[in-house]
């Protein structure tokens, strides 16, 4: 049985109803049972990062409780994805798509395996993963790094607007 760990992930989605896909992929973790304490920040309207032809995203961070391994998770997540729809097409890296869960951090590990690295790999410079991970986790380390909201301080987060009220 693997320990129980606190885990935060990335959620983001720019095709179709992308603010309800958001909604529906966090019921989706609330309600399973290999997830508890499951909290999450309110959404934001990002502009895409690396390919700037495409809609901008809605995105959320949430960090919950679970006893799954690190792969387990990915494999969870993967899965949730492809239920919304979700198509990794050659060539799509950073493309525009339905549903995007990133496994940021799993407790205080340094995973680097050929399919996940934790924490993920650019976390630290996106401001539309850390202004959403600030509401939820802000003393979250990120190895190497620093705190989720010392890495905010200076950050250019203009391009990062919270949705709604």
């Amino acid at each position: 049985m693997t320990a129980v760990v606190e885990a935060c992930i990335g959620l983001g989605a720019n095709l179709g109803d992308a603010q309800a896909t958001v909604g529906q992929a966090l019921a989706c973790l609330a309600a399973d049972p290999e997830i508890s304490r499951l909290r999450a920040s309110p959404l934001y309207r990002s502009a895409p990062w690396g390919r700037q032809d495409q809609p901008d995203f809605i995105n959320a961070c949430a960090c919950f409780v679970t006893g799954l391994t690190p792969l387990a998770l990915l494999e969870k997540l993967q899965a949730l994805e492809l239920a919304h729809g979700r198509q990794r097409l050659p060539g799509g890296h950073w493309g525009p798509r339905t549903l995007d869960l990133d496994l940021l951090l799993y407790g205080q590990q340094v995973i680097d395996l050929p399919q996940l690295q934790v924490p993920h790999r650019w976390m630290h410079a996106r401001a539309f993963v850390l202004v959403p991970l600030a509401d939820i986790a802000p003393q979250a380390g990120i190895a190497g790094h620093g705190t989720v909201a010392e890495l905010l301080v200076g950050m250019d987060t203009s391009q990062v607007v919270p949705i709604g009220g």
